[in-house]
């Protein structure tokens, strides 16, 4: 069964009174009245890291949902995230098509049938099945927090969360699930320190195990993938530093057994270093090695996301906190990602698998660099008098956007923004990252910008394709640019971390970008020379081999011998 997307839902009859429920029914099926496939994505949470930065993600697609006489005029095509179902009441309903992996004692107050569900004590079902002496051990519910218990409420202003209050992601989260998306996994402990889950050969042999039991494709992603009607994608948040990328790592192998050519993207979190934990933070790079190593191979984009050491003036961080650190992330990424949610015609729109085929431009490079800045829109709109247009910003694209791949001088690609989320940068000034940037040749490059007015129009597939052809035999970067008026939406559940004009009080504008670059070979070099030193030496040698041939695909001048032109 369903449950409701939205809380104000639950308390707020006049939501239901307005016809937005209608409203849901009428925008879920016109793209199949259009003869229009609806291209969903589906995603996998794996682990507590990735479910704060995915808590971000969901809180904001929800915040797109438009209600009553104003229902029709969003640009998002919510069929592409969510799915529909019935409530128990009959009423229509929109659930994430997400699954939520964490250990036991990671969901917090998350009650997986959520609040229109009332199961009574659901562990106390079988009492009746045995007539003896019966002893009960069972742990402590987790409280909600008072964010959540004030939505459940119908609290018109409920109270902000900070970083005090934020325990677990769920302390946040704006949406209700469908109970076929919690899998909470018992065999390890949230936090435990007698038996932790840390090292990357454990996360391989969890999935094993829970494989052999149940066989986790068959009982978890089929029901979702049998009722898209054309998966664009498959998408993974989990992180790549510990045990969780061992088990991402047999994931994508029976992915990609079962969906061979489902285009599947990896966004692998990473912790920045620990003063004080030198042997953690080893073990830690050497989880990460064996994660590039691995899923990159099988993947069809693997984006590492970190923290950078450097940060803009403008942005304000608690380090300690998850719940500001995913925060700052999902921004970035749920940005990049806007394009392939945009509605059909729109100019805006690219599947993750058009993003893909800019930034894979010689077949091997797999790899993406996610960089973003926070853009002032008010002094931009101010300057030009026309938004971004006519902006002198170098940052801001120019007056031909969306789905263009530029004729001019390679400078044009070369990243100029506030923050880098890979790492291997140098962090102490922007003047030292300018200087690092310089030295990288970008290979292919996707830009996305948002929150500024546009007058795109969309390409022609056939001309996309030309002119990278003509980039690619030319040695030129492949740059292609989407643009969008909708502006990244800064809610009451996201941390006050953005600290100039350009929040604009409920939204800001993003400019983002994902690149394959020469800086990528770099850093897997750093890598390959860290674990010819520290990993046992029956698994050094394919794992010091595998990272270097990831590198060569990333230096430049690399050609990988498949051009069309070849006999």
């Amino acid at each position: 069964m369903d449950l409701t997307l939205w809380k104000t839902d639950l308390t707020t009859p006049s939501a239901v009174q307005n016809g937005s429920n209608t409203s849901k029914s009428r925008r879920l099926h016109g793209s199949l009245e259009d003869g229009d496939l609806m291209h969903e994505i589906i995603t996998l949470q794996l682990g507590h890291r990735a479910n704060y930065l995915a808590t971000h993600f969901w809180n904001a697609q929800e915040s797109y949902f438009e209600y009553g006489v104003n229902s029709e005029s969003s640009t998002i095509d919510h069929d592409i995230h969510f799915r529909a179902g019935r409530g128990p009441k009959g009423e229509d309903t929109y659930t994430p098509r997400t699954l939520i992996y964490d250990l036991k004692g990671g969901f917090g107050g998350l009650r997986k049938w959520g609040g229109l569900y009332d199961q009574g004590d659901v562990n106390g079902a079988t009492d009746n099945l045995w007539d003896g002496n019966v002893v009960k051990q069972q742990d402590l519910p987790i409280t909600q927090s008072a964010y959540q218990k004030a939505l459940d409420e119908g609290v018109e202003n409920p109270p902000k969360p900070n970083s005090q209050t934020v325990r677990y992601w769920s302390d946040f989260t704006r949406v209700f699930y469908h109970p076929r998306s919690i899998v909470q996994i018992n065999d390890y402990e949230l936090g435990s320190t007698i038996v932790p889950f840390e090292k990357w050969d454990s996360g391989e042999e969890l999935f094993g195990k829970l494989d052999k039991d149940h066989d986790l494709l068959d009982r978890d992603i089929r029901p979702w993938a049998e009722e898209c009607d054309q998966l664009q994608a498959i998408q993974i948040f989990a992180s790549a530093d510990d045990a969780w990328g061992g088990f991402a790592s047999k994931y994508i192998e029976s992915l990609r057994d079962e969906y061979g050519k489902t285009p599947i993207w990896f966004w692998g979190l990473e912790e920045q270093a620990v003063q004080g934990q030198r042997a953690k933070q080893l073990m830690r790079t050497v989880n990460t090695a064996q994660s590039l190593q691995s899923i990159s191979t099988m993947a069809s984009m693997y984006i590492p996301l970190a923290v950078p050491a450097y940060l803009p003036p403008y942005i304000g961080l608690d380090r300690s906190s998850q719940w500001h650190v995913s925060g700052l992330l999902s921004m970035a990424l749920e940005s990049m990602t806007l394009p392939s949610r945009q509605k059909s015609g729109d100019a805006a729109r690219g599947h993750l698998s058009d993003m893909e085929a800019a930034l894979n431009a010689n077949g091997s490079q797999r790899i993406a660099q996610l960089q973003c800045s926070v853009i002032d829109a008010s002094e931009e709109l101010s300057s030009t008098g026309r938004g971004h247009q006519a902006t002198n910003d170098n940052r801001i694209p120019g007056s031909n956007t969306q789905n263009l791949v530029y004729e001019d001088e390679v400078e044009k690609a070369k990243s100029k923004l506030d923050m880098s989320f890979s790492t291997g940068e140098p962090s102490q000034t922007a003047l030292s990252l300018r200087q690092w940037e310089k030295s990288n040749h970008v290979f292919g490059k996707v830009e996305c910008v948002r929150g500024l007015p546009s007058t795109a129009s969309p390409m022609d597939d056939d001309d996309v394709a030309e002119s990278r052809k003509r980039r690619r035999l030319a040695s030129l970067p492949t740059v292609e640019r989407y643009c969008s008026s909708l502006p990244y939406p800064l809610l009451d559940s996201f941390p006050n971390i953005i600290n100039r004009s350009a929040s604009l009080g409920k939204s800001t504008a993003i400019h983002g970008t994902l690149s394959t670059t020469t800086q990528i070979s770099k850093r897997t070099k750093g890598l390959q020379n860290i674990v010819s030193r520290l990993v046992d030496v029956s698994e050094r040698e394919a794992l010091s081999n595998g990272l270097g041939e990831i590198a060569e695909a990333y230096e430049e001048g690399w050609d990988s011998g498949s051009d069309e032109d070849s006999d």
